[in-house]
């Protein structure tokens, strides 16, 4: 479990996401020092795709992390890629992007697909685009890309390679034509609320979102988490773990009604509501991350402008007043905001008989 408490946001809005808005609630995020702001996404809605939205608003912020929702499980995991690649580009090192499937049959069939699979196997498939997603990447390694005055700029084939994998539902061979985006690896959300999610989130996943209503049902999950990332292979410790929340915050500073705040967070359709005012979210969180059940919190504002600006000057201020949260950001990228490391290049480990992908 992380010792630093990391908190995030999402920017969604009733209809499709205007761009001035989101930049509008991404800079006040960074003015609290979130870790990073979300923006969800859906093949059925109209308007610009998430991915798109924040890559036109990030040379407008400086450090916050934006992670759009990525439908990958009807995507060209090559595609995806490197569109998350662009986005990390152009922020300098700040993108993640959230794994999703199609929620509705008409959803899938926007995609080609009829009718829909079945969640278990569109969350596998998911699973294989985000575990294929780093091979592409992986093509040049660093310090490949040589820049000869007379010619111009390209990779040292010695150290550029091609994407050479195999899953069930694609495969891919292919060279890549551009250098590792600057965190090596873009950080990868998984909602882990979904059995099959939950599995991608505890074995690919850098940041894992759960909702629990109170922190005995959040230990629940972050322990099958933990076990899971353990079978398949990996550290637990390099998986961040974060409560999902609806905040509700329009009675100000006025406690926290029964069955949120101190109570706990309310179940709705939706997911785990809170609603009270920013002082009594400051006590759940504190409490909640004081017992080691999360690293965190995402929070989703009910009403964006309102409640994240309340978000930022009551409870962060207040968490920040304690010491229990950032008051700047000590790096640039969204992994070091996270504490997370970069990822070795999968080609980097040298040998006697040249370079052979890292294990």
């Amino acid at each position: 479990m992380s010792s630093l408490l990391h908190l995030a946001a999402a920017v969604d809005q009733p209809g499709p996401p205007d761009a001035a808005t989101c930049t509008e609630l991404a800079l006040l995020a960074e003015r609290g020092g979130l870790d990073f702001v979300t923006l969800d996404d859906s093949s059925a809605r109209p308007g610009p795709d998430a991915l798109g939205v924040l890559s036109g608003l990030a040379p407008a912020t400086r450090r916050i992390g934006l992670v759009p929702t990525v439908t990958t499980a009807h995507g060209e995991s090559v595609r995806v890629r490197a569109a998350v690649a662009a986005l990390d580009r152009v922020s300098r090192g700040r993108a993640g992007w959230r794994t999703d499937v199609p929620a509705t049959e008409g959803e899938a069939r926007l995609c080609g697909r009829r009718p829909a699979a079945l969640p278990e196997t569109q969350w596998r498939e998911a699973g294989g685009a985000a575990g294929a997603a780093a091979g592409p990447g992986d093509g040049w390694e660093d310090g490949a890309e040589s820049r000869p005055a007379a010619t111009g700029r390209f990779p040292d084939r010695d150290r550029s390679h091609h994407a050479d994998l195999t899953r069930t539902a694609f495969s891919v061979r292919a060279p890549s034509t551009v250098p590792r985006p600057p965190q090596g690896h873009p950080v990868r959300v998984v909602d882990a609320t979904d059995d099959h999610a939950l599995t991608v989130a505890a074995r690919y996943a850098d940041v894992a979102l759960m909702r629990a209503t109170d922190p005995a049902q959040a230990a629940g999950v972050r322990d099958r988490l933990r076990e899971r990332a353990r079978a398949s292979g990996r550290d637990p410790a390099t998986l961040r773990i974060l409560v999902s929340l609806l905040v509700d915050l329009g009675d100000g500073e006025c406690a926290a009604r029964p069955g949120h705040g101190g109570g706990g967070p309310r179940p709705t359709a939706r997911g785990p509501l809170y609603r009270g005012g920013p002082v009594d979210l400051a006590e759940l969180v504190t409490a909640w991350h004081a017992d080691g059940v999360t690293d965190g919190f995402h929070l989703i504002p009910v009403e964006p402008r309102r409640d994240l600006e309340r978000l930022v000057n009551g409870t962060v201020a207040l968490l920040q007043h304690r010491g229990l949260f950032r008051t700047f950001y000590p790096g640039s990228t969204l992994r070091e905001h996270l504490g997370l490391g970069r990822p070795a290049h999968r080609y980097a480990v040298l040998t006697d008989h040249g370079r052979h992908p890292a294990p």
